[in-house]
């Protein structure tokens, strides 16, 4: 590892995964768990599992069907008509495990894991999470679009197209990479990929989306476009043990506070709020100024 990579994963701030994570999860598990049984469903942490009609026990004996995502959300297709949605949150993540050590149920408050999947060929996966500030979400439904989060997405990222980014950025007016990362608004674009959308557009993430040119939005859209594309084609194929350490190492700017811009080579700055930060390169994206913390609280609701 180079001693700028060294230092940039020091400063790494896990993130919620966003649309190339979860789409290479979703292919991870349609690679692996699709067309098994599952034996059962173990709940450790009851507040993970949002839903309780049907009980965590419907899904015993069921076939894996699908695996999918809905912008940041998974889903995961159980039978005829039962999903397993999940919100993986800042601090969850998801460990496919090829044996359990231990064939005994979890015990509630079993450390990070939240939920356990056992397949009948002994495999299967667990949802995870770190820290105390517990935000990770599942959802056991007849329909996706019973899960409220996933009821209000926009369209993806990965879908919409020119005409309709245009008119849905426009539509909601504010800062761009507060409106980039607005889930009513498009789907599947996070706090991380928004920074590089935006370095690769060299727009600053205070323009206002109201005044942006046509050619600005021509120029963002073959930005999100390229970014997501080229993260999507990173990420699937890996492990999920490797897909956390994929996207710190595809990064231009975001998290990487300091360092030198991989384009022109001014110091990558960031600014700083609340219990997030962006990054961004003056050079690039600003015509050389510094952008001000206290035009941050408007940003990011």
């Amino acid at each position: 590892m180079r001693n700028d990579d060294l230092h940039a994963s020091k400063r790494y701030r896990e993130g919620v995964p966003e649309l190339p994570e979860v789409e290479a999860l979703a292919a991870y598990l349609r690679e692996r768990a699709v067309g098994h049984t599952v034996e059962r469903l173990e709940v450790s942490s009851f507040s993970a599992l949002k839903t309780f009609d049907p009980p965590a026990t419907a899904v015993a004996g069921l076939t894996v069907t699908s695996a999918g995502r809905h912008g940041k959300f998974l889903d995961i297709g159980l039978g005829d008509d039962l999903h397993l949605v999940v919100h993986l949150a800042r601090a969850g993540w998801l460990h496919y495990r090829d044996a359990f050590k231990s064939p005994a149920p979890l015990k509630p408050g079993s450390g990070p894991i939240a939920i356990r999947m056992r397949l009948d060929d002994g495999s299967g996966f667990d949802l995870t999470e770190a820290g105390t500030q517990k935000s990770l979400a599942a959802y056991l439904v007849r329909d996706p679009a019973e899960v409220p989060g996933v009821s209000r997405l926009g369209p993806d990222a990965l879908a919409v197209s020119r005409d309709e980014f245009a008119d849905r950025l426009k539509g909601r007016n504010g800062q761009v990479k507060g409106v980039l990362v607005d889930q009513e608004v498009l789907a599947g674009i996070g706090n991380a990929y928004s920074d590089e959308i935006l370095h690769v557009a060299k727009l600053s993430p205070f323009a206002l989306t109201g005044k942006l040119t046509d050619e600005q939005i021509d120029t963002l859209y073959a930005a999100m476009r390229a970014v997501e594309t080229d993260a999507v084609a990173r990420s699937v194929g890996q492990k999920a043990a490797e897909l956390k350490g994929e996207k710190r190492a595809g990064m231009r700017v975001h998290a990487r506070t300091g360092l030198p811009c991989p384009v022109c080579g001014d110091i990558v700055r960031e600014v700083s709020f609340a219990d997030k930060s962006l990054q961004y390169c003056a050079t690039c994206q600003t015509g050389g100024k510094p952008l001000a913390d206290r035009r941050l609280s408007k940003l990011i609701r």
